[in-house]
């Protein structure tokens, strides 16, 4: 009897003669707990994309990336990573706390290779364990459900160039603020920790400039 595929699902592997062969791959990869190697592959990334369902039901996607070894394994069934400072949406954030159940999936693209994880997911705003991330407002405690690998084959090969220098570190520990904070649209209702970011980067500029410069990468 499985225990991930919906009728939806099964009634595609019948249509393509798939059942006996997603039956098999279920029972040869999937997994409640890390093993070492995964642990491992979690712990050298230096990003992964994050699934959450929003009060609607829609999906937000989003990528999350930190310093290589941002998302720490604390044991075989959870796993720990932090909320940088964002654009104050907190749409995942906020999914969270709504709806428990997240979806992570990390790639390498140098090697390739890549593993999916599916667990539920805590928001932890005042956890002892803070202090340890760098740079994090908040951290996300995630319960293993099931985590497994996928083939690679549609992976295309990218070679990893640089850390962002907004990736907060331990030994960088405030980065430079992000230039959107510059935009003169936004200077009315930024937090009032952040009012004087415009002066500190050069001065505002507008929306179409910010949007230019992300345009060539330098946003």
């Amino acid at each position: 009897m499985s225990k991930i595929y919906s009728d939806e699902q099964r009634a595609l592997q019948q249509r393509f003669d798939t059942v006996k062969l997603a039956d098999r791959i279920e029972h040869a990869i999937v997994r409640d707990t890390l093993a070492p190697e995964q642990k491992s592959f979690i712990e050298t990334r230096d990003m992964f994309f994050l699934s959450t369902v929003d009060p609607r039901g829609f999906p937000t996607c989003s990528y999350k990336g930190g310093a290589p070894g941002f998302v720490r394994v604390i044991d075989p069934r959870t796993l720990v990573f932090p909320i940088y400072n964002g654009n104050g949406m907190f749409l995942s954030a906020g999914n969270i706390s709504a709806n428990h159940k997240i979806g992570m999936l990390f790639i390498d693209f140098e090697t390739p290779h890549r593993l999916r994880v599916h667990g539920e997911a805590q928001l932890l705003q005042d956890d002892p364990q803070l202090r340890e991330f760098t740079g994090a407002e908040m951290l996300v405690r995630v319960t293993i459900h099931e985590v497994f690998i996928n083939c690679p084959r549609y992976i295309h090969r990218y070679q990893r160039l640089a850390t962002s220098k907004y990736a907060p570190q331990a030994e960088c520990p405030a980065p430079p603020p992000p230039q959107w904070k510059r935009i003169d649209a936004l200077q009315d209702v930024l937090p009032a920790n952040e009012q004087k970011v415009a002066e500190t980067l050069g001065g505002t500029i507008s929306f179409a400039e910010y949007a230019a410069a992300v345009a060539k990468g330098e946003g």
